[in-house]
């Protein structure tokens, strides 16, 4: 038994059954699980075995408020693990115990362009530039950013976020603007 002192509020209880051990153990020794997932396992088997919080925390090397998170989480679920174990298959049982160990999603900030600014800025990026009078023979990242804000497609945009958003269509612009000098 760990000869630690307790400090703190008890924490939540966590009850394996057989089934449930056996899951989280290969998880913990899977070789292509994701490392998070695999902490998150570890945190479970040792709430089972009664380890506290901090305790828990400073053996897989991770903060307590992580262990308290994914302690409370698999509480939450053991009902349904519980009646899920004796009417699923094992690969079915371990896609739910894996997924009680992934994250939420999460929403994040909204997009700052709505749709149609981003199919004006792509329209944008692939008429030559001589059409709009620029002197360049190949869209750069600040020639196009200059441009949509010239054209009032958007109020402002970086020439970074330019560059990311092209990338990520599959569009690309030149590094180093060619000027098209008569």
């Amino acid at each position: 038994m760990d000869e630690r002192k307790p400090r703190g509020r008890k924490p939540v209880n966590i009850s394996l059954t057989k089934r449930q051990k056996e899951e989280l153990e290969i998880t913990v020794r899977g070789t292509n699980t994701p490392h998070m997932q695999v902490i998150r396992a570890g945190i479970i088997l040792q709430a089972n075995g009664g380890g506290r919080n901090a305790h828990i925390a400073e053996d897989m090397g991770c903060n307590v408020n992580t262990v308290r998170t994914w302690r409370g989480r698999w509480a939450k679920a053991e009902k349904v693990l519980a009646e899920a174990e004796q009417e699923m298959e094992v690969k079915e049982y371990r896609k739910l115990v894996r997924n009680v160990l992934t994250d939420n999603s999460r929403n994040g900030t909204p997009g700052k362009f709505s749709a149609e600014q981003l199919c004006q800025i792509i329209a944008v990026a692939c008429q030559p530039p001589e059409e709009v009078d620029c002197p360049v023979t190949h869209w750069t990242p600040r020639e196009l950013a200059n441009e949509v804000v010239n054209q009032e497609i958007v109020e402002s945009i970086s020439v970074r976020h330019i560059g990311r958003f092209l990338k990520g269509v599959g569009l690309k612009t030149t590094p180093n603007p060619v000027l098209a000098y008569e």
